[in-house]
């Protein structure tokens, strides 16, 4: 009898781990859900925004955007206050967004898709994205 008390013990504790679990895990998920959102940045590579904190998605070197663009640098779209977005697909295996970015490399964009951020690292899936030529560049700052 004791036996089946502590049998009955671990299978009632083993249950409501398991639904603690799982309400845990759907919290995390709905937490981390992608949502449909508008971005409106400068496409171009990541190395310059990190390495020269003076490059702005509006103040930048057009000429060394496109020389590491062309090497290979991974593209970005930076917003006017610091952001960076990854282009990523909504598909898996994730294809590379480098043909559909390059056209824009060097242009302010309003991109729609969605949005997924993790430990601070932003993506967005772009489902649309065109160019907003009305936002005045400065694009010869830092040219050598």
């Amino acid at each position: 009898m004791k036996f089946f008390k502590s049998l009955s013990l671990v299978v009632l504790i083993s249950s409501i781990s398991t639904v603690g679990a799982q309400s845990f895990a759907k919290s995390k998920s709905s937490a981390a859900a992608k949502s449909d959102t508008v971005v409106e940045g400068l496409v171009r590579d990541v190395a310059c925004p990190i390495q020269n904190h003076k490059s702005t998605a509006t103040n930048f070197s057009m000429e060394c955007a496109l020389a590491c663009a062309k090497a290979g640098s991974p593209l970005i779209i930076l917003t006017t206050d610091g952001k960076i977005y990854f282009p990523i697909s909504d598909e898996m295996p994730d294809p590379s967004q480098r043909e559909k970015m390059m056209p824009f490399v060097g242009k302010y964009v309003r991109a729609t898709g969605k949005v997924s951020e993790l430990n601070g690292t932003r993506t967005i899936a772009i489902e649309s994205i065109k160019e907003m030529p009305e936002v005045k560049l400065n694009s010869g700052a830092f040219s050598k």
